[in-house]
């Protein structure tokens, strides 16, 4: 039985288990504004239903985000390092000039750009797989959507890309014996998989500097905020935003699709038979995936909701993951429906924090999703699928598959 007591959101075989969305049912029921107390020490608010979410993404006066998004701060403080020069972490004025600084890297054109490659990479995934009768989806077919993404916005090329993805995998799985070595002290581990990342940009720094081009990394190191360049640690903060946001998104949401829809096999044949619900399929999936299971923010005065007190200072988790699943919003939120509509889910966040490349994973979800059905291929899992151990990014990291 669940009880107020015994939740605790920085469990994180909580989610490996799939059992957070009985926890999240009871809280909106019961405290949808939780005090969370984290066997791993961290104290903080937990919003779960989509009202409140909403309210809070929109409430920039009452809340702010330079404590970073993640629980835990960093591996030097509470507050997070990148706090007021990672755009992610950065509130309202230099939140909007910096996002003006990134945006064209993430244009129109360039949003076409990615889906050239990110087709080409594809097509050639699912030949090998087809030719080799199955895969495992989630590392040689889902990786290729972020890969095509990073060799057009970074300008680097495919190996480049997939080390990259290798590098921001492992900070973000960083308590994943998959992706690293168990034992030791986690803030410490961080702060090295940090550094690793922040290394690779420094040589892709030098080379921009020597022979710049419109990549992201030359946008930046051209790139002024009120009247002064940014520094190169402000850069490499910025490409790893970038580059761990398009990296965990994509990816594992297509796993986690993909998954749906092979446990799903009546939605599946529908969209075989109706191509024309791609794009709702990508909206239910992205609902259903929840991928950025929550971020964080941190009240910066005191603040009353729905009769519960937060103080300033406090940190406090907006679970798009609960939001994504409120009955109040999304009518029999626990069934999968590619037809569902509308779908005003919060997979990307809201508000001036709503994800800035959206558009690309947007992009390479529908043209992942049209290539699979428009090949009729089928899958079957061959396998049992391996969950990442995170409760800020719900993924899958191992998906065998055959096809039949």
């Amino acid at each position: 039985m669940i009880t107020e007591r015994a939740v605790d959101l920085t469990d994180v075989d909580l989610f490996v288990r799939g059992e957070h969305k009985e926890v999240f049912d009871w809280l909106r029921a019961n405290r949808p504004i939780h005090w969370n107390e984290g066997a791993d020490g961290n104290r903080f608010w937990a919003l779960t239903t989509y009202d409140d979410v909403l309210w809070a993404y929109a409430n920039h006066t009452d809340f702010g985000s330079a404590r970073g998004a993640v629980l835990g701060g960093s591996f030097r403080s509470e507050d997070d390092t990148a706090g007021g020069r990672m755009l992610v972490a950065t509130d309202l004025p230099r939140h909007r000039l910096l996002k003006q600084r990134i945006q064209p890297a993430m244009s129109a054109a360039v949003v076409r750009q990615i889906a050239d490659q990110v087709r080409i990479l594809v097509d050639q995934a699912l030949d090998r797989a087809r030719v080799q009768g199955g895969c495992d989806f989630a590392t040689e077919v889902a990786t290729e959507l972020p890969a095509g993404a990073l060799m057009v916005v970074m300008g680097i090329g495919y190996q480049d890309a997939h080390h990259l993805i290798g590098l921001t995998r492992q900070m973000v799985g960083f308590r994943d014996e998959v992706f690293v070595d168990g034992g030791g002290d986690e803030k410490l581990r961080l702060a090295w998989l940090q550094a690793e990342i922040f290394e690779f940009f420094a040589t892709l720094v030098e080379e921009r500097r020597r022979s710049p081009g419109d990549d992201l990394i030359s946008l930046l190191l051209r790139a002024e905020v009120n009247g002064r360049r940014l520094t190169e640690e402000e850069v490499f903060y910025n490409c790893m935003n970038v580059a761990v946001g398009g990296n965990e998104t994509s990816s594992y949401t297509a796993c986690t699709g993909l998954l749906a829809l092979h446990d799903h096999p009546d939605q599946y044949e529908l969209l075989l038979s109706r191509p024309e619900l791609i794009d709702s399929a990508v909206e239910e999936i992205l609902r259903w995936s929840s991928t950025n299971a929550y971020v964080q923010r941190v009240a910066k005065r005191d603040v009353v909701r729905g009769g519960v007190t937060i103080s300033e200072g406090d940190s406090v988790t907006l679970w798009n993951v609960s939001a994504n699943h409120d009955e109040k919003q999304f009518p029999d939120p626990h069934v999968f429906d590619v037809t569902r509509r509308p779908n005003r889910h919060l997979s990307y966040g809201a508000g001036i924090h709503r994800c800035v490349g959206a558009p690309i994973a947007q992009s390479e979800l529908s043209l992942l999703l049209g290539r699979v059905v428009s090949s009729g291929l089928r899958f079957r899992t061959a396998g049992e699928p391996r969950r990442l151990r995170s409760n800020f990014i719900l993924g899958i990291t191992r998906l065998p598959v055959e096809i039949v």
